[in-house]
């Protein structure tokens, strides 16, 4: 049977195409089902090993529960250990270092895509040399620079130093979407005698509204997850966020396991409900801004 009598034969059996794209779909599932579950699999373990003392942590399996779960590990990191502290510390930290990012990329790609100036492409490269500077090759110039603003020890230099690495990114994520708003929406609404800060905040930023959510997810992750800044920048107990505060229950010669584990898991809980909440959002947005029109 030739090649074209074949292809004929198919096409007039769209039975067995179905049967084939069926085993298809189906081994494409079993693999995505397979990359979910290692996906997971530290998540469970991390919280089995909340469950457990230090003793339990080394003799038991990694995914065997102990004989009585140890809920109390909770507790006591939550009000004997500061990780109430560190918590609200990281929380207030990562919102406004997200709001300033978002605030001033969103200025900035407006002022890239919607105003005609000599420097424009200039100042844009400068935003994506940016992205190419290790961040923590800057620690000591960092330090320096806020020992001479009298910012050492002070939240203030997290928020700058977030706000600051963060905003290339930002840009790049914006400025697809960007140029991919159509100008007509703005144009009617300078006719109606709309000035640029009206057309800004009143137009364009509600109108970008998915891609900012994707940006300041990426955002959040980064500033919440932070440690080299705050172990370098912050001295004192009370102004440390989460990330370094579980760095209390590691001792010189013992460490209590199952605290380290509940403090862990307390860190990666409001990340993982965002990006379960807002997955949708991400997609959406990240689709949107690599569009260019």
């Amino acid at each position: 049977m030739t090649t074209a009598e074949t292809a004929i034969k198919r096409r007039k059996n769209p039975a067995s195409r179905s049967i084939g794209g069926g085993i298809v779909y189906g081994l494409l599932y079993v693999v995505l089902i397979l990359a979910s579950v290692l996906q997971i699999l530290p998540l469970v373990w991390l919280f089995f090993f909340s469950l457990k003392n230090s003793q339990e942590v080394f003799e038991l399996p990694p995914f065997a529960l102990p004989s009585k779960p140890r809920w109390e590990n909770y507790e006591s990191v939550w009000s004997q250990g500061n990780i109430s502290k560190y918590f609200f510390n990281s929380v207030w930290i990562t919102v406004v270092s997200v709001i300033l990012t978002i605030l001033l990329a969103s200025l900035v790609t407006f002022a890239m895509t919607r105003m005609r100036w000599k420097l424009r492409p200039f100042v844009l490269g400068l935003f994506m040399v940016g992205m190419m500077i290790p961040v923590h090759s800057t620690l000591i110039p960092l330090f320096n620079l806020f020992q001479k603003l009298h910012l050492t020890d002070n939240q203030a230099n997290l928020v700058l130093s977030y706000t600051a690495f963060n905003l290339p990114i930002t840009i790049m994520i914006l400025l697809g979407f960007y140029y991919a708003l159509p100008r007509e929406v703005e144009e009617a609404a300078v006719m109606d005698g709309c000035g640029v800060n009206r057309v800004f905040f009143q137009i364009v930023l509600p109108m970008t509204a998915s891609v900012i959510v994707t940006a300041a997810i990426i955002n959040m992750i980064y500033n919440w997850n932070e440690f080299i800044f705050v172990n370098t920048f912050i001295s004192s107990d009370h102004l440390k966020t989460l990330t370094v505060g579980v760095q209390n229950f590691v001792g010189q010669y013992t460490t209590n396991w199952g605290a380290v584990g509940a403090t862990l898991m307390i860190s990666i809980l409001p990340i993982l409900l965002a990006f379960l909440l807002l997955s949708n959002r991400i997609v959406e947005g990240i689709a949107a801004g690599s569009v260019k029109g």
